[in-house]
Order: structure tokens, then C-alpha cells, then sequence
């Protein structure tokens, strides 16, 4: 039997009969189509970097951020529907809460992690709700030191200590290979953060981005926050010297 327009994919909670679910298939193409976001997990943080496409030139610069702060120790970044991550922020803020409320202590990342889990795969599971078409980057310094997960729209969710997600994955993910990602220090992966976004961006084919960087790590005092706009500014220079060098 096949299951191309056999109606299958009209929701969620239906299989296809080679045992697909389509709906979750196409969340995952919603992601595809979005921007590069990429994380790093270095000796002494994690750096986030994200390819933001400007959908219009009268668009002021910094709105529609898609690196988001959830405690002081931890950040998110994501690829895929805008307003759907936006959710997920808002969920793993109150969860963050929640747990410091119970606990008395920060949430560690692998505990997060796992509850975003559990609230995404839900949404896979009922007829009435879709998919989240988005996926997230968790990244904290916590008592375990510097942790990294990447959570899909399926729900799965995995520890990296480098990912991407968005349209240019495969070839970021390429880069990211060839990094030395143990002796890397969160100002030296800024620098490679910014080179790999700005080498599998496409400049014929893909609008013009802007780029977000921002740290947990020793340098930032822990905190998650966005690499000040100099640092960056002289990241990017950098990036883009590196790259022209490579290509003579």
C-alpha cells in the first residue's frame, strides 16, 4: 500500500500503513524551511548562534529575536514557526518557575529538557491539536557544567555538544564536525559560530539575515545573555575575513 494522498496525513493521531506519521513529518519540513540556528557546547559554556532572515527591509532591527533567555543560567534557541517557539519559551519559563518554587534550586538542563519533552510529544498524540512546527536548542551551565539538547517536533530530545537545525543542517553540521569542540573556549567558538552561519547561508537563493549570538559561560558569569554588540560585531568581521581566505 502506499501513503502518498491516501489521507493519512489528516491528523496526527492516524498511522500510515508503513508506520509513519505524517503530520510530524510535516512539522519537521516547517523547521526545514527556517533559518539555521546552531549551538555549541565548549569547555567552558555554550554558545548559541541563529541565521534570523529578514522578512522585510522596514523591520527594525533586533524585533523578532529567536534566541530567548528561560533562567539566568539558561537559553533557548529555536528554528521553524516563530509563534509556535514562542509557546515553547513561555512553557519552559513557567516549568523553570515551577521547579525553583518546589525545589528551591535552579532546574538543571537534562530535567527541562525532558519536561519540553513530554509537553511536546502531546501535542502529538490528539486529533484536535498539531504538531509544534518548531525546534528548540537548550542550553545551561548547571552544577554539571555546561549542558546542550536539541528537542524535535516528534518530541525526541537528545544531549549534543554541537547541533543544528533550520535549512542549512547538513552542511553546518559538517562544520561543526571538524571543531575541537573540547578545547574550545566560548569567545573562540563565537568567532566559528559566526563563520559556519555566515558559510551555509546562500545568498542568491535566501533573503538577507541578521545575527544573533549569545553565551552562558564562564566569560558571561554563567548567565545567559547576548554577546555584547561589539564582541559580535568583531566576531563577524573575523567569520567573514576567514571565510574570504578559504575561498582565494
Amino acid at each position: 500500500m502506499t501513503s502518498i494522498g491516501t489521507g493519512y496525513d489528516l491528523s496526527a493521531t492516524t498511522y500510515s500503513p508503513d508506520g509513519r506519521v505524517f503530520q510530524v513529518e510535516y512539522a519537521g519540513k516547517a523547521v526545514d524551511n527556517s533559518g539555521t540556528a546552531i549551538a555549541l557546547r565548549v569547555k567552558d559554556g555554550i554558545v548559541f548562534g541563529v541565521e534570523k532572515l529578514i522578512q522585510n527591509k522596514m523591520l527594525v532591527e533586533g524585533s523578532g529575536k529567536r534566541i530567548a533567555s528561560i533562567d539566568k543560567h539558561v537559553g533557548l534557541a529555536f528554528a521553524g514557526l516563530v509563534a509556535d517557539a514562542r509557546q515553547l519559551v513561555t512553557r519552559a519559563r513557567q516549568e523553570a518557575k515551577s521547579y525553583k518554587s518546589t525545589y528551591g534550586d535552579a532546574i538543571p538542563a537534562k530535567v527541562l529538557a525532558e519536561r519540553l519533552s513530554m509537553f511536546v510529544q502531546q501535542y502529538t498524540l490528539y486529533a484536535s491539536i498539531r504538531p509544534f512546527g518548531c525546534a528548540i536548542l537548550v542550553g545551561a551551565y548547571d552544577k554539571r557544567g555546561p549542558q546542550l539538547y536539541m528537542i524535535e517536533p516528534s518530541g525526541v530530545s537528545y544531549g549534543y555538544y554541537g547541533v543544528a537545525i533550520g535549512k542549512g543542517k547538513q552542511a553546518a553540521k559538517t562544520e561543526i564536525e571538524k571543531l575541537k569542540l573540547s578545547t574550545l573556549t566560548a569567545r573562540e567558538a563565537i568567532v566559528e559560530v559566526a563563520r559556519i552561519l555566515h558559510s551555509v547561508h546562500d545568498p542568491v537563493k535566501d533573503k538577507e539575515f541578521e545575527l544573533e549570538l549569545s553565551w552562558v559561560c564562564d566569560e558571561s558569569e554563567r548567565v545567559h545573555q547576548f554577546v555584547p554588540k561589539d564582541i559580535r560585531d568583531e566576531a563577524e568581521t573575523r567569520a567573514k575575513a576567514i571565510i574570504e581566505e578559504s575561498e582565494q
